[in-house]
């Protein structure tokens, strides 16, 4: 039996449990950077590790060569009688599913079964972020209750694997007029996405708009801003690098909306004690936030969102909340 799950600490847990066979970390972020469509493996591949490079201060070549392990490892899947895989409700973790599920509906499974458990509420957990935070027999816990995967929910999955790859976002919008209760997370994790598009009121995500508002508001150090964010909004998923991301472009654009420093001294785009930086709101960052000024009329803006690149010379998607809605500019 192999157990896949979204990240090493359910991973490293589960090994501790009574989960029978083998256990093994996804190791994506598919919610960040390029994610086009069209690509051979190899292009793929690329991409991503460039990004993961980039974003994360990592070298691209051993990034790669992880990334084609991974892919070795999915291939495996038909050796195992079973494949369980683990994931929650958030964006972060609904964008791997759907990646994960399109993969095996395209590259067959052979005889494996392959099961699923996903959750967004565990007894006992007041306001549950993700399996991370169960212990060991907590996970093993809801092993039984894990449910086949159905052709229904495979459908699905590639239908939404492929919105989200799209080079324009409106075929999210289109699948979220039907019936998603296949993958009953799926609604509200691709929602969020479409309001990570630059606002129509001052070209804020809502990632950033959020954290400038918490920035504004007194959370000027990264351990309680980022307590604080995934509190108010816990359909993202982010990990503390994700977050750190969307602050890096509000703070490197030629007209920063935010400042950050760590013992009094700027920081470079990787500091090494991140949850030591501190974080100053701008007078440029105040006027984007009453809505005064455009973020992107102020700085331009070169950015995926999935398969969606929005470029200074490109038409730019943004989300419009009164139309819940995005549209072309």
């Amino acid at each position: 039996m192999l157990h896949i799950h979204n990240g090493d600490s359910s991973a490293d847990t589960a090994k501790l449990s009574t989960l029978p066979g083998e256990h093994f970390a996804f190791r994506e972020a598919l919610i960040e950077g390029p994610t086009p469509a069209g690509l051979d493996q190899a292009e793929w591949l690329r991409v991503r590790a460039d990004h993961l490079a980039e974003g994360y201060g990592e070298n691209a070549q051993q990034i790669e060569r992880d990334l084609v392990e991974q892919q070795r490892k999915l291939l495996t899947v038909a050796d195992h009688e079973e494949t369980v895989l683990w994931f929650e409700h958030d964006l972060f973790c609904q964008v791997n599913l759907i990646y994960l599920l399109d993969w095996f509906a395209k590259h067959g499974l052979g005889k494996t079964k392959l099961s699923l458990v996903c959750i967004g509420e565990f007894p006992g957990k007041r306001n549950f972020r993700g399996l991370g935070e169960l212990d060991a027999a907590e996970l093993a816990s809801l092993f039984p209750d894990r449910q086949p995967v159905t052709p229904e929910q495979l459908d699905l999955a590639t239908s939404a694997w492929t919105a989200y790859c799209a080079s324009e976002p409106t075929g999210i919008q289109t699948l979220l007029q039907t019936d998603t209760s296949a993958l009953p997370f799926l609604a509200a994790a691709l929602t969020a996405h479409l309001k990570r598009f630059p606002s129509s009121q001052n070209g804020l995500g809502r990632v950033e708009q959020t954290s400038l508002e918490l920035i504004s508001g007194g959370g000027t150090n990264f351990a309680t801003l980022f307590r604080s964010f995934i509190e108010r909004e816990p359909t993202y998923g982010l990990g503390d690098a994700q977050l750190w991301l969307a602050l890096r472009r509000m703070s490197e654009a030629p007209q920063p909306l935010i400042e950050i420093s760590a013992d009094g001294a700027t920081v470079d785009a990787h500091p090494p004690e991140l949850h030591k930086s501190e974080f100053a709101i701008t007078d440029i960052g105040r006027s984007v936030l009453k809505g005064d000024a455009d973020f992107i009329a102020l700085n331009d803006i070169n950015l995926w969102l999935g398969g969606v690149q929005l470029a200074g010379d490109l038409k730019i998607w943004r989300w419009d909340y009164k139309s819940q809605r995005v549209a072309q500019t």
